[in-house]
């Protein structure tokens, strides 16, 4: 994502917040998560292609997206 999230978060405004995408079944938007090797996040975005128990976290820079690329992370709901 590198517009607006679905809770209204300008992602172009503000490259520095933490946000994934999830599966609002899995993980309601608004909650707070720490998601393992990236830090603490907000829920704040969701995805076509994003089905159960995966995330897409937002990382502005095209090369560190694509060196964080695809992987297994324990994701910690801290505040729904």
């Amino acid at each position: 994502c590198s517009g607006v999230t679905k809770l209204g978060v300008d992602l172009k405004s503000n490259p520095s917040e933490k946000i994934i995408a999830v599966d609002p079944e899995v993980i309601p938007l608004g909650s707070k998560v720490y998601v393992e090797n990236y830090g603490y996040a907000t829920a704040a975005d969701i995805g076509g292609g994003i089905n159960g128990y995966e995330i897409d976290v937002f990382i502005p820079e095209e090369e560190a997206a694509v060196d964080w690329g695809r992987q297994q992370v324990k994701v910690t709901i801290v505040e729904d």
